[in-house]
């Protein structure tokens, strides 16, 4: 991959742009107090991401935002961790945690960098309105937000990747789709777009590590520093 092919890059975001367990464990604390293991039920309500959207792309549930999946997982997480009466309306609060992610502490510089040269922009899970919040609250670079809400699909429905060449006018090839996850670059890939895996060592707290590298990824780095050092920008 040459940086001159490359036109645009859209971003995964949960893990790659924004660290979700420290920033959901600390409204946890805040909410719900020092008594309750704020990072084990960050990691159980994490657990709930995939099976919840699994349930919109088989059909059992008609298209429903990520922000109403939390709000329905987090009924269970609360009840095993012995927090079943936990009010409505700080539930509802708790979904917000979401919204307040911090990004990691290399993605606003690399953002800036690359942004000189590309258009970027978010393809993530999270509906428009979270990555809107998330965007403001740090002042990420987007250009513009897509992903799961635009076209009704979760990834890896290959409806999510497609939409990404198509809503920007520009070939597949001459997009990368920037994430610390093998599955979701994979099913990039498979769309034909470019890939560039980014190593996020610390996003589930040391309890599972990933890969290095992604051999199957055009770039493999460890920053967004990293990666606009390698686009050139």
């Amino acid at each position: 991959m040459t940086a001159v092919d490359v036109r645009a890059l859209v971003f995964d975001v949960f893990g790659t742009v924004v660290d979700w367990r420290g920033g959901v464990a600390r409204e946890v604390h805040r909410l719900l107090g020092p008594s309750v293991d704020a990072a084990t039920l960050a990691d159980d309500w994490r657990e709930r991401y995939v099976p919840s959207m699994e349930q919109v792309r088989s059909g059992t549930l008609p298209w429903t935002p990520l922000d109403a999946l939390h709000r329905a997982s987090l009924s269970s997480v609360l009840a095993d961790a012995g927090l079943a009466s936990v009010p409505a309306e700080v539930r509802d609060e708790l979904v917000l945690a979401w919204h307040q992610l911090d990004p990691w502490p290399d993605v606003l510089p690399g953002l800036r960098r690359l942004a000189r040269s590309y258009v970027l922009a978010p393809l993530s899970n999270g509906n428009v309105a979270l990555q809107v919040d998330l965007a403001r609250r740090s002042g990420l670079p987007w250009d513009a937000v897509l992903g799961a809400e635009v076209v009704r699909h979760y990834k890896p429905d290959p409806e999510v990747y497609d939409s990404a060449a198509e809503l920007l006018g520009v070939p597949p090839s001459s997009v990368v789709m920037v994430a610390a996850h093998l599955d979701d670059l994979a099913a990039a890939r498979a769309r034909r777009l470019r890939t560039a895996y980014v190593h996020r060592p610390d996003e589930f707290g040391g309890r599972v590590v990933p890969p290095s590298t992604d051999p199957d990824a055009d770039l493999s780095v460890a920053s967004f520093e990293e990666l606009a050092e390698a686009l050139g920008a």
